[in-house]
């Protein structure tokens, strides 16, 4: 009879927090492991549609293959062809699931199961803005606003500690709640 060894791992929250232990320590040994690099190249595709593909990332100065394609339209009341979530959606869903790891990884390394959690954000902006039609209208949002909702066998200060890290660790909360320098290149041809 063979003798086979399970490895036993503390898995909380489909969070395996003894390799995120582990992703900690070595970031602590080895500051370079801890740089992370992403990459998005997106196509016209018709009228009002895109499509965005991931082909890799880089993490630790290692190049990883993924392959993932991201549509993005517009509603046909903005002259589009309502196939997919428009940029804003997108923005919003991005915003919503870098958080979302934060809660669940959070909740995990505290010992909390959850039974629940749930982004909602709103947004509202001005298309007088995005068209040209007035320069003192911000093409974009002022603010956004969202609510978290979160279930599960924490106890509300702790659930309230998470949401503070979430908000100071978190990075599309800190991309889109700070101004990012945006260099741009223009190829014509």
């Amino acid at each position: 009879m063979l003798n086979t060894v399970t490895k036993q791992t503390n898995v909380l929250n489909g969070i395996d927090v003894d390799a995120l232990g582990q992703v900690v320590e070595d970031i602590k040994q080895d500051t370079a492991k801890a740089l992370v690099a992403f990459h998005v190249r997106s196509a016209w595709k018709g009228q009002t549609v895109s499509e965005s593909t991931v082909e890799s990332y880089t993490i630790g100065g290692e190049r990883v293959p993924r392959r993932f394609a991201i549509r993005i339209d517009e509603p046909v009341e903005l002259l589009g062809t309502n196939t997919a979530p428009n940029p804003q959606e997108t923005l919003m869903a991005a915003l919503n699931a870098c958080m979302m790891v934060g809660y669940v990884a959070g909740a995990a390394v505290n010992g909390i199961t959850l039974d629940s959690v749930e982004i909602e954000t709103d947004g509202e902006l001005d298309l007088r803005g995005f068209l040209g039609i007035d320069p003192d209208v911000p093409p974009g949002y002022e603010s956004l606003h969202y609510t978290v909702r979160i279930k599960g066998d924490g106890t509300p200060e702790q659930f309230r500690a998470i949401h503070e890290t979430v908000m100071k660790t978190s990075p599309n909360y800190f991309n889109m709640s700070r101004a990012i320098r945006l260099d741009a290149t223009l190829e014509v041809g």
